[in-house]
């Protein structure tokens, strides 16, 4: 079989293309916004939203409400309750997180045992990208092209804000209005994702590309451009394999982004380890020969 066959033939199923508009859709959503979590330091933050989130989903489902809407207010009641713990407490901030998020986890899957439903809510935990119908991937797009175009919109605004806060206020932005606009944009980005491959596996679709980019270059707008870029190209790797491999479709999307994470901790020119060591060696040879020739 010849390469050409290889790509076209898993795309002549529809269920398959749906798959793939939705793995890039959310790959490259998750991956923009990944910069800034990681810059600002909230990886534990977006741990902490992505899990939250289920108990609103299941909610919405129950009163017919958007799932978005449901994500986004028990998304900024987590935040809200790890600062009360926190500040009346303690409790530092890290326990606080996995104290909340793992409570509010705990919910949903309580709500999810006790809901009756015509579809398998275990799929908000779980993924369920090949099965994702015409109406799902439209919600996805819709939501993802509202995300993106927030972030590049604000991109300014939110860059400042992750360097210093401070001086984001002194030139009349407020600080709080964009953490807040942030979370919102977390939580719908959650929500995006959950159809790929659900609630547990979103904190790697909202981290790794970010921190990949992040070992790459020095420059955060070639993060912008260079995490979306991995992003959809682990999509694509991920999604054939599980294909031909007949395996999990959204666990071999993050087994991708992993695997583009492990290379570039290892080779990133300027910052992999074996890059950094092989660096330290030449630069020690050249030193030894300079040392010891005649003068």
């Amino acid at each position: 079989m010849q390469l050409i066959d290889l790509l076209i033939e898993p795309l002549s199923y529809e269920f398959m293309l749906r798959a793939l508009i939705t793995t890039l859709t959310a790959s490259v959503v998750c991956a923009v916004l990944s910069c800034w979590l990681v810059l600002i330091g909230w990886s534990l933050m977006g741990d902490a939203v992505s899990h939250a989130v289920l108990p609103g989903v299941v909610l919405a489902y129950i009163v017919g409400a958007p799932f978005a809407l449901g994500a986004v207010i028990f998304g900024f009641l987590a935040v809200l309750l790890i600062g009360i713990v926190r500040d009346t407490s303690r409790v530092k901030e890290d326990a606080a997180i996995g104290i909340v998020f793992t409570t509010l986890f705990s919910l949903g899957l309580v709500l999810i045992s006790v809901t009756p439903a015509h579809t398998d809510l275990n799929h908000i935990i779980f993924g369920n990208l090949l099965g994702v119908s015409w109406t799902d991937l439209a919600q996805i797009i819709i939501l993802g092209a509202l995300t993106l175009a927030i972030l590049l919109t604000k991109r300014r605004d939110f860059t400042l804000y992750a360097f210093d806060p401070t001086h984001a206020h002194a030139i009349g932005l407020n600080p709080r209005l964009l953490g807040a606009l942030l979370l919102a944009l977390l939580a719908t980005t959650a929500v995006v994702a959950l159809q790929a491959v659900g609630v547990i596996l979103v904190v790697a679709m909202l981290i790794i590309p970010g921190a990949t980019a992040y070992l790459l270059t020095n420059r955060f707008s070639r993060m912008l451009m260079i995490a979306p870029l991995i992003a959809a190209l682990c999509a694509v790797i991920g999604l054939y394999a599980s294909y031909y491999f007949d395996t999990a479709s959204g666990g071999m999307v993050v087994l991708s982004q992993g695997a583009a994470f492990f290379l570039a901790y290892l080779f990133s020119p300027q910052h992999g380890l074996i890059s950094a060591k092989l660096a330290r060696y030449h630069r020690t040879r050249n030193e030894s020969r300079l040392q010891h020739s005649p003068n």
